[in-house]
């Protein structure tokens, strides 16, 4: 019978491995105590590697705090957000991705629809090399912000958001109110500004680095238009009212954190973003 890994033996192969313990020591003292040298080896080898990658990138990518709704120890099947119930409907580790049904109600997914349709323009990506934004071909919808607080609604979704996340009010930009027509997508990306970027400083004034992103859904598209994760292979499916949120605790490819809006094949597609920032953002 193939064993599994507990959470208490990976926490000791951590432990092994932070002190930098001999591997074939440490595999040795698990088969000698019944545990299969295929499993706890292969294990082994994952932890070894993420956890020198990671002291390797700590001095150039400190890992920073970030916002996780989900407790220790298990997935509850809800989440109280201040004002409504929130299902959760899923949940990755690594990266930390949760998925959230009923976040919206429809008639607020309406709304925001609404007020955003008359001031929409074509979509603009950050310029990591200026500090600006201008229209790119990666990125084929229209779109527009609202500020934060703007109106009762936003106020609203904001406050349910801080709740549920754990996570300020004011270390969050404005909603980000987004439209993909047939044939519109948003091709695999990173939302966290790359330090490596000349124009990133400017960036990181108004709020510190973005450390988490949540997407809400405010339609249902007839195909097409989920949010996919291909370092995880993992597609969200858009569904009215449903959001999905994801961290990321440094600014680097090894959050595997990269992302983006699959094509709509047929009908359209309309989506909230926020992203949350380390610090207050102005």
């Amino acid at each position: 019978m193939t064993q599994s890994i507990t959470p208490e033996l990976r926490q000791w192969i951590t432990e092994q491995a932070r002190a930098d313990a001999d591997p074939e020591r440490v595999l040795h003292s698990l088969v000698s105590t019944g545990w299969q040298q295929e499993v706890v080896l292969a294990e082994m080898r994952r932890i070894w590697r993420d956890f020198h990658e990671e002291r390797t990138l700590d001095g150039q990518f400190p890992k920073a705090k970030v916002p996780d709704p989900l407790p220790e120890g298990g997935i509850p099947s809800t989440l109280w957000a201040g004002d409504r119930e929130v299902r959760v409907l899923g949940a990755l580790r690594r990266p930390r991705v949760v998925l959230f049904g009923d976040l919206l109600a429809p008639e607020e997914c309406e709304e925001l629809i609404e007020l955003a349709r008359p001031r929409l323009q074509r979509s603009t990506a950050v310029q990591v090399d200026t500090g600006g934004s201008a229209v790119h071909d990666a990125r084929t919808s229209d779109g527009m912000f609202f500020k934060r607080g703007e109106n009762s609604l936003c106020q609203r979704i904001e406050t349910r958001l801080s709740a549920l996340l754990g996570w300020p009010v004011e270390n969050g930009e404005g909603l980000q109110i987004l439209h993909y027509g047939p044939g519109a997508e948003y091709k695999p990306h990173y939302d966290y500004f790359d330090p490596r970027e000349k124009g990133t400083p400017k960036i990181l004034q108004r709020g510190g680095q973005r450390v988490a992103t949540i997407v809400m859904y405010l339609n249902d598209p007839k195909m097409g238009g989920g949010t996919t994760f291909p370092n995880v292979n993992f597609e969200v499916a858009p569904v009215r009212g449903n959001a999905v949120f994801f961290n990321y605790e440094r600014p680097h490819e090894s959050s595997l954190t990269l992302h983006g809006g699959a094509p709509v094949v047929e009908g359209e597609k309309w989506i909230a973003t926020k992203w949350m920032r380390e610090r207050e953002f102005v």
